[in-house]
């Protein structure tokens, strides 16, 4: 088994695992991480708006999940995506519990959403180091499922700025703009 191989199998069995799950959750559901990292205000950056249709990319216990869902309102609506059943489960019961109808949790790779092509508004990729089936292909499928000028927003984590907006590139986005670290791109093309 060569390197690439080995690293491919670490990271999918940590992204499965209970320790990873549980270490997220320790650190999303802690009532201060709001006053030090505001899902409103990131989301906002990333130019979520009423009656979007929006992915998230890697929802975890859903710290971004339900403030977007608050913010596309009743007639928008969030894909939360995540590789991990705890996750999302933990998703679903509270959208459960806010009584929020428009969220769908789903428990699939983000490179095979599975999701119609041209369907959705805007995807965010926020706070993920490592991603399942590698950033390329996620992009790749984030470009099929947005429409046309939909908008793509990614939180840079790791690595050269310029690696960030040549991979987003790559994939057929066009880099619009950076706030803070949040960087904006507009889906290219009419596929």
């Amino acid at each position: 088994m060569n390197v690439e191989s080995q690293k491919k199998q670490h990271y999918s069995s940590i992204e499965t695992s209970g320790i990873a799950y549980w270490t997220i959750r320790l650190i999303h559901d802690n009532p201060l991480l709001p006053l030090v990292r505001n899902p409103y205000k990131l989301l906002r950056a990333a130019r979520l708006d009423r009656k979007q249709k929006v992915v998230e990319v890697g929802c975890g216990p859903g710290f971004f999940t339900i403030p977007a869902a608050n913010m596309v309102g009743e007639k928008g609506h969030v894909y939360a995506i995540d590789i991990n059943r705890r996750a999302i489960e933990r998703v679903r019961r509270k959208t459960e519990k806010e009584k929020l109808e428009n969220v769908t949790p789903l428990c699939i790779n983000a490179s095979k959403t599975g999701l119609s092509a041209g369907s959705c508004d805007l995807a965010f990729v926020f706070g993920l180091r490592h991603i399942a089936g590698g950033l390329e292909k996620v992009l790749l499928e984030l470009h099929r499922i947005l429409r046309p000028g939909g908008t793509l927003s990614l939180e840079k984590t790791k690595g050269p700025e310029t690696a960030l907006i040549g991979a987003a590139e790559k994939a057929g986005f066009i880099f619009s703009e950076k706030h803070g670290r949040i960087f904006r791109f507009k889906k290219r093309g009419l596929s």
